[in-house]
C-alpha cells in the first residue's frame, strides 16, 4: 500500500529533513541532474548523486544505495531524492525504484531542486 501527501501536508521529521540537505549537498557539489540520499536501517546515511559516464549511468538512488551496500547496510528506512519534480505526484524512475525496491525501502521523498518537498510516500 502506498500513501501520498500532498505537498502543502508534507513537513519531515528531522531525520528526513536531513535526507533532503544531504541530497541537494551530493548534486551541488557533482553539479549533477540529481542527488539522493539514503538512511539504512542502523541510521547510518549515505548520499550521492546521478553519475553519468561513457562507460556506464547510474541514477542518484542507484549510487547512493550502492555506497550503504558496500559499506555493510542491509536495509534502507528512507530515501530522499533532489532534482527536477515534473510528475505529480512525483516518483522515483523505475531504475531508482528498483534499487530501492531491492532493500525494501519504505519513505521515499521527492523534493525539488531547492529543496522543496514534493512528496512523501510509504509502501
Amino acid at each position: 500500500m502506498s500513501t501520498h501527501a500532498p505537498v502543502d501536508a508534507v513537513v519531515l521529521d528531522a531525520e528526513d529533513a536531513k535526507l533532503v540537505t544531504l541530497a541537494r549537498g551530493a548534486r551541488g557539489r557533482a553539479g549533477a541532474a540529481e542527488g539522493a540520499a539514503v538512511r539504512d536501517d542502523d541510521g547510518r546515511t549515505y548520499a550521492a548523486a546521478t553519475v553519468d559516464l561513457p562507460s556506464f549511468r547510474l541514477t542518484a538512488t542507484q549510487a547512493a544505495v550502492a555506497t550503504a551496500v558496500a559499506s555493510g547496510a542491509r536495509a534502507l528506512e528512507a530515501v530522499a531524492v533532489v532534482g527536477s519534480v515534473g510528475d505529480d505526484p512525483p516518483a522515483l524512475d523505475p531504475a531508482s525504484a528498483a534499487a530501492a525496491d531491492d532493500l525494501q525501502t519504505p519513505i521515499r521523498i521527492m523534493a525539488a531542486v531547492d529543496g522543496t518537498v514534493r512528496s512523501r510516500t510509504t509502501r
